[in-house]
């Protein structure tokens, strides 16, 4: 036999095993708004599908001719037609009847709270816009926004739109180098930011931030600044503005400007392996198409559902599921500003219980955080409310599955786990509530309409019971539109690696019956002795353990082994480090995937670093790990973590 007929190990190894399933409820199903026709109906004709939805979510101005015009790896969806996204967020829902309806509760940090209806979103969007245009920002401007979770930070985006002007959204946990890469990739015209904000019970500046950042944008003419702290900031004559004056004194009334369906709504930039951060596009129509069905399906949404999603708008999350998706939707959110620990863990299910939330979104982060912290938590307050959780991020290991259903879901709500990124716009794997069979940990299926697959090196599909690497096969509306003047860096980053497909970047495995589990990054795989395995399942396995509450896993160099495992491990509140107890877990893990799992090394911490929106820089573990000095810590919500961490590494050695 050739070694071409020979079957090829899988690129990524598929090792952990989940059988538990949750089957729709039946009382659920029957009011879904999903149907399981929609994916057929999809795959007959997925053009004439997009344009089916783009018919009925959106109001034009001038209808659409073309459905999408494709020319590999550039798509222009709906061509032909006009609209505005402000208009399909805030004004359509006032003019039929909807203006007294909550469009968001707000919650600082401190306890302070507003609520603003749709007609008062529409007057402030209104005078914010008059304000921009005051200051001379105009269709295919761009308007740099860095601020804290307020209510003004959705109101400038959408301000923004009114008037055809691209924004860039800079996450207010940035630095001020950062906020100046930004500014100065996209030549924003105006800053709008804040004097601060509240994290933790303390005031954190920004407009510090600012200014430094300003030293070295020249593109910046004018900034508008929040007074949302009262301590008063250094304001520069001329340039920086307060947002009650400059605002406070505009006509409530501003016209929608109609712009084309590919008109750039905002650029947000991720981080490159370059020291330029990637400037994504989003364009308007296919872009609030994604956002507004996958968030009505997704997330079955009624009428009457208070929903919140509990991620910040300095993220694509913030921007698709808290703006663009839920107020297409004519929805009543939840914002809150501050730390879901503060001032104590119980916070969030306060909010939950106060205002009657529904449906709640959120990372596996932040589940696992409050399941190190105990059910009692959530235990104090009144959850009954909720109908439907959802998760987002990062893959979902099983156990914070089930403790998320179990403790904050009652065992009776649907979860949906979710797959997507800044460059998708839009879910793009997740079950359909009422539809889809899950299983914990797995996000399921692709939605109705995308085409993604598990590939082999050379491109190949993979049979169910293997691994590989995910790819998108079609386009869809709400893709990126390319990478911020670098049409070919765009095609580099995602198309070059397997022709005619989009990379994600992302291990993938299907398991037997075809559902698909994400592994996370392929840059977090481990070649340990020839088996390339994935850090999400091992993490995983160490979680299922009852004293785990968290857990990341890194490869080490090894002489013999090529990569030894490397595991940091969170215990549960109440629970001991021990010599013992890290050679249970070892055990634990070689007993649910296997002997070649098992972890060389286990380190017990308090924490791990994590960037502000949760996510664990492996790559800092990786440098603990290996002894080398740490790369960039900038970004990391509390940068004394990797010193705590440091202190303790060697830990115990198989």
């Amino acid at each position: 036999m050739s070694d071409q007929s020979m079957p090829a190990r899988p690129e990524i190894e598929g090792l952990l095993l989940e059988s538990r399933t949750f089957p729709p409820d039946p009382a659920f199903a029957a009011r879904a708004n999903a149907a399981a026709d929609l994916y057929a109906e999809a795959e007959r004709d997925p053009e004439a599908f997009w344009a089916a939805r783009a018919q009925d979510e959106i109001s034009w101005f001038t209808p659409f001719g073309t459905v999408c015009e494709w020319e590999l790896p550039f798509a222009r969806w709906f061509v032909g037609g006009e609209l505005n996204v402000a208009y399909n967020c805030v004004d359509r829902h006032v003019e039929r009847g909807l203006g007294d309806k909550v469009a968001y509760h707000w919650v600082g940090e401190p306890g302070d709270t507003r609520t603003l209806t749709y007609a008062d979103l529409q007057r402030e969007v209104n005078r914010a816009a008059n304000a921009l245009l005051e200051l001379g920002v105009r269709k295919g401007d761009r308007v740099a926004i860095y601020m804290p979770m307020i209510p003004e930070l959705p109101v400038a985006m959408l301000a923004c739109a009114k008037i055809g002007a691209a924004h860039t959204v800079v996450f207010g946990g940035f630095s001020a180098e950062a906020l100046a890469d930004r500014i100065n990739d996209a030549q924003a015209k105006v800053l709008v930011t804040a004097d601060g904000g509240w994290r933790r019970g303390r005031k954190v500046g920004l407009k510090h931030h600012a200014d430094e950042a300003l030293a070295s944008t020249p593109s910046i003419l004018h900034t508008i600044v929040v007074d949302r702290l009262g301590d008063g900031c250094h304001m520069v004559e001329g340039r920086d503005h307060w947002w009650a004056d400059v605002v406070g004194r505009q006509s409530d009334a501003c016209d929608p400007v109609p712009v084309e369906s590919e008109q750039m709504l905002y650029l947000l930039y991720t981080s490159g392996t370059t020291a330029k951060p990637k400037g994504i596009v989003h364009t308007s129509a296919g872009y609030l198409l994604g956002a507004a069905w996958t968030h009505r399906m997704v997330f079955d949404l009624k009428p009457d559902d208070v929903y919140w999603c509990a991620a910040d708008i300095g993220w694509v999350t913030g921007h698709s599921y808290i703006v663009y998706g839920p107020l297409a939707n004519a929805t009543t959110g939840v914002m809150y500003e501050g730390a879901p620990d503060t001032p104590d863990w119980d916070r969030w299910w306060e909010i939950v219980e106060t205002y009657g939330v529904t449906i709640l979104y959120t990372a596996p982060t932040a589940i696992r955080a409050f399941m190190k912290q105990g059910p009692d938590h959530p235990a104090k307050h009144d959850l009954s409310s909720i109908r439907l959780l959802g998760s987002v991020g990062e893959p979902i290991n099983p156990e914070a599955w089930l403790w998320y259903h179990e403790h904050i879901g009652g065992s009776r709500v649907p979860i949906v786990d979710t797959w997507w990124q800044t460059e998708t716009g839009s879910i793009l794997i997740s079950p359909l509530p009422g539809v889809t069979t899950t299983k914990p940990g797995s996000a399921t299926f692709p939605l109705p309409g995308v085409a993604a697959d598990v590939v082999d090196a050379e491109g190949r599909s993979v049979p169910n019971g293997s691994g590989g690497y995910l790819v998108l096969k079609r386009p869809w509306p709400s893709m990126l539109r390319g990478i911020y003047g670098d049409p070919e860096r765009y095609r580099q980053t995602y198309w070059s690696r397997f022709p005619g497909m989009y990379f994600a970047g992302d291990g993938a495995k299907r398991d037997d019956d075809g559902y698909l589990w994400l592994l996370g990054r392929v840059d977090d795989v481990m070649n340990v002795a020839g088996h390339r395995i994935s850090t999400i399942e091992v993490e995983s396995a160490l979680v299922d353990h009852p004293s785990v509450a968290e857990a990341a896993v890194v490869g080490k160099s090894d002489e013999v082994t090529g990569q030894a495992i490397f595991a940091f491990v969170i215990l549960k509140a109440g629970q001991e480090p021990s010599d013992a107890l890290a050679v249970q877990l070892r055990e634990h893990v070689a007993y649910v995937i296997g002997p070649i799992a098992r972890p060389r090394f286990l380190l017990f911490t308090p924490d791990l670093p994590k960037t502000r929106s949760g996510k664990i820089m492996r790559r800092l573990l990786r440098d603990i790990a290996e002894g080398r000095s740490l790369g960039d810590t900038t970004t990391l919500a509390d940068a004394t973590v990797v010193d705590t961490i440091r202190d303790r590494t060697g830990g115990t050695e198989d």
